[in-house]
């Protein structure tokens, strides 16, 4: 017996058919002996509608308040679910985020989870119970106030329970059938992996790959969590994320697996790139322009610095699209005081990744990405790199184009098409 935590996104539980769907899996998972307990997300675009709903009667939410409606959507989820399994013969309870124990720190809409104590989950399995949690969310001992874990959050919220009750494993079902080597939308010939190292995954996560978030990942391994991520639509085995010294579950004792040289291509279309444009040339004003932009709140992603030639230069960054308003406003608001001449605002890019822990060992990772670019006709305009990472920012009209030529440059395609069951991703 094993206990298993399994996490089902908004598109896994869309209506009524598809909560039955997913009681059935988890029921099956109960009846093979295992212990269950599940998170998951709210209906289809329910959070999304909820949040259309509170602009229409507020044009700046109280973020409090905010956090009470969207909370909301997770708990008609784990309440309909607990109903569908208990419908065929099971017993399941249902818990919210704060009785489960998950406890956070204050910042309403992106919480951060500081402790799990998950005192009625364990009393429920014990007495034979499939725990339902609603993920997303959590509780605040401070302001005694319920909080949401913003984007990816029932993601973290069932890698914190895999975590607090040691679990055997935490399966994340989304639709498509796993981990692949790029999003099968983008590129349809994409491969799906067998594993994936955590440090890969979490550089995958940063630069565009949507089927785990970022956050869930890290928390993994740090927490020596094993995820697999799977499809609800279908019974095929998914992707194992490894973290440092876990053993792929699927591997031959001491057999062990060369590493691909690359695991994966991301895209990103969510960013944009401001360029301080006529800084002086002096030490110090690259941190005084940064130093606004982290006030403002924006996340500086890649950073370029041109050649001084007359004695002042040009900085370029990048930034999520929905933080490059604040950081212009607080630029602007600097000007005199940096001396720099003009800003220049570009949301029409988009970004490519290469992803692979082969790259440390093996020469010539970026050669082909370059000729691959350089023979498609698409012009670079920033590079960044890592140990196992190489980005690229594009124009936005070539970055899909981009995708499936390198793609096919590191021999990543397959022999057939990949399949997407539900059409999110999630």
């Amino acid at each position: 017996m094993a206990l298993i935590v399994q996490k089902y996104g908004g598109s896994s539980v869309a209506d009524a058919e598809s909560i039955k769907r997913v009681a059935k899996r988890i029921v099956d998972t109960r009846r093979a002996g295992h212990d269950v307990v599940v998170a998951v997300s709210a209906m289809g675009d329910t959070t999304d509608e909820l949040l259309d709903l509170a602009n229409e009667v507020a044009p700046i939410p109280a973020p409090r308040e905010l956090d009470m409606l969207l909370s909301s959507g997770e708990r008609i989820s784990m309440a309909l679910l607990a109903m569908a399994i208990h419908s065929m013969g099971f017993e399941a309870r249902s818990f919210t985020g704060s009785q489960a124990g998950m406890i956070t720190d204050s910042q309403h809409g992106a919480a951060r989870i500081v402790d799990v104590t998950p005192v009625r989950l364990r009393e429920a399995l014990d007495e034979g119970a499939i725990v339902i949690v609603a993920g997303f969310q959590g509780f605040n001992r401070d302001t005694r106030d319920i909080t949401t874990l913003g984007r990816g959050g029932s993601d973290t919220t069932a890698v914190a329970l895999a975590a607090a009750l040691d679990a055997d494993v935490c399966e994340i079902y989304s639709d498509v059938d796993g981990i692949f080597t790029a999003d099968p939308r983008v590129i349809p010939k994409a491969q799906k992996l067998d594993h994936v190292s955590s440090e890969e995954m979490l550089e995958l996560a940063a630069n565009g790959a949507k089927v785990l978030y970022i956050r869930a990942v890290e928390y993994a391994r740090r927490h020596g969590v094993l995820i697999h991520a799977r499809s609800t639509f279908s019974s095929s085995e998914g992707t194992y994320v490894l973290g440092e010294g876990m053993k792929n579950p699927r591997e031959a004792e001491g057999v062990v697996m060369e590493e691909p040289i690359v695991a994966g291509v991301a895209t990103d279309f969510s960013q944009a790139k401001i360029t301080v444009a006529g800084v002086p040339d002096v030490p110090g004003k690259a941190a005084e322009i940064f130093k606004i932009v982290a006030k403002s709140g924006a996340n500086v992603d890649m950073i370029v610095q041109n050649v001084s030639a007359t004695g002042r230069t040009d900085i370029s960054f990048t930034v999520p699209k929905a933080d490059a308003a604040a950081a212009l406003k607080a630029l602007a608001g600097e000007q005199t005081e940096v001396g720099f001449q003009n800003l220049i605002h570009d949301d029409q890019i988009g970004k490519l990744s290469v992803v692979g822990a082969g790259m440390r060992t093996h020469s010539g990772v970026s050669a082909t990405l370059f000729e691959a670019l350089s023979a498609g006709g698409i012009n670079i305009e920033m590079i960044s790199t890592s140990e196992i990472r190489i980005s690229v920012v594009l124009r936005d009209t070539d970055l899909t184009e981009a995708a499936r030529t390198v793609h096919t440059a590191y021999g990543l395609d397959g022999d057939a098409e990949a399949t997407v069951h539900a059409g999110t991703g999630r």
